[in-house]
C-alpha cells in the first residue's frame, strides 16, 4: 500500500452509534470485539409493517443523537430542539422483522423512546434491539467493523468538482484512515492490523441514497451515487456496485485509538 510520504496510515476517526440511522457519535477511542464495537448499533427502528428503517427513507432520523448506558441499561434520546427522553431498557418479546432481505428475530422496547421517534420522523415507528447473534447486523461478523480511507474521499470530492471536503459521515464508517497515498486502496486489503486490533477485509460496502443526505440536517444536498457511477464502475473488481469502503471481520480484538498506525500486511 502507498503512503503519503512522511505520514504513515493512521486512524482518522472511530465512528459509533447506539442506534442505527441515528446521528453518529465520534469516539477517541474503542474496544473491538470480534462483534465489533460493544454496543454500536445495539438497537435499529422498524416501520408499521415491521421493516427496518433508516436514514435513507427518514432523513430526520440523523438529527437524533443517542445515548446508551448499557451497565445502568438505560437509554437517551436528544431532539435537535433541544429535548430529550431518556428510558429504561425493558423490552418485550421477541417478534419477526424484515431487516433488508434477512428475517431476524428483534424484541420490542417498552416505553416513550419509540413514540418520540415516531412523532420526529411523522411515521409510526418502534425501536427494537438487535439481536444478540446477529453481532454487525447489516453483514453479520463479516462487517463487524468498516473502513474507509480520507483518500477515497478526496477521490470523490474531485470526481464532484466540490469546493468543500466530501463529509465522512455520510458514509458511516467504524474506522477513518488517513494518510493512504491510493484512492480506494482500501479495496486491495486483506488482512489489516489497526492499533491493536488485526480484521480481515471481506468485500467493499455498496451505496445506497442514504450517502446523498446531509449528515446533520438528514437534507438530500450531494448527488453521491451519481458522482460514483461516474467514476468507479468501469474496469474495477469489486464485490459490490458503487463501492465505497469495505467491511471487515474482527480475527484479533483490542483496542483502537484515534491516530494509531494502521498497516496492511497482506
Amino acid at each position: 500500500m502507498a503512503s503519503i510520504v512522511g505520514v504513515p496510515p493512521r486512524v482518522a476517526w472511530i465512528s459509533f452509534t447506539p442506534v442505527k440511522g441515528l446521528r453518529l457519535r465520534q469516539l477517541e477511542e474503542a474496544v473491538v470485539t470480534e462483534a465489533g464495537i460493544p454496543g454500536d448499533r445495539a438497537f435499529f427502528l422498524i416501520d408499521a409493517s415491521r421493516t427496518m428503517v433508516n436514514g435513507k427513507r427518514l432523513g430526520a432520523l440523523v438529527t437524533v443523537v443517542a445515548d446508551h448506558d448499557a451497565a445502568a441499561g438505560r437509554l437517551s434520546l436528544r431532539f435537535p430542539d433541544g429535548r430529550e427522553v431518556a428510558g429504561e431498557v425493558e423490552l418485550d418479546d421477541p417478534i419477526p422483522v424484515r431487516f433488508y432481505r434477512m428475517t431476524l428475530q428483534a424484541r420490542p422496547l417498552r416505553g416513550e423512546l419509540s413514540a418520540a421517534l415516531s412523532e420526529h420522523a411523522g411515521t409510526p415507528l418502534q425501536l427494537v434491539a438487535a439481536p444478540s447473534e446477529r453481532a454487525g447486523v447489516d453483514r453479520g461478523r463479516d462487517g463487524a467493523v468498516t473502513l474507509l480511507s480520507t483518500a477515497s474521499l478526496a477521490r470523490l470530492q474531485a470526481a464532484a468538482d466540490a469546493a468543500e471536503p466530501v463529509d465522512a459521515r455520510r458514509f458511516r464508517m467504524t474506522f477513518g484512515i488517513a494518510g493512504v497515498g491510493e484512492p480506494h486502496a482500501e479495496d486491495g486489503w486483506r488482512d489489516v492490523r489497526i492499533g491493536e486490533v488485526l480484521v480481515r477485509v471481506c468485500g467493499n460496502v455498496g451505496r445506497c441514497a442514504a450517502t446523498t443526505r446531509n449528515a446533520d440536517t438528514g437534507v438530500v444536498d450531494f448527488e453521491t451515487l451519481h458522482h460514483l457511477a461516474g467514476y468507479r464502475q468501469a474496469g474495477i473488481a469489486t464485490t459490490e456496485p458503487l463501492p465505497f469502503g469495505v467491511h471487515a471481520r474482527v480475527l484479533q480484538p483490542g483496542r483502537v485509538r484515534t491516530g494509531d498506525p494502521v498497516e496492511p500486511l497482506n
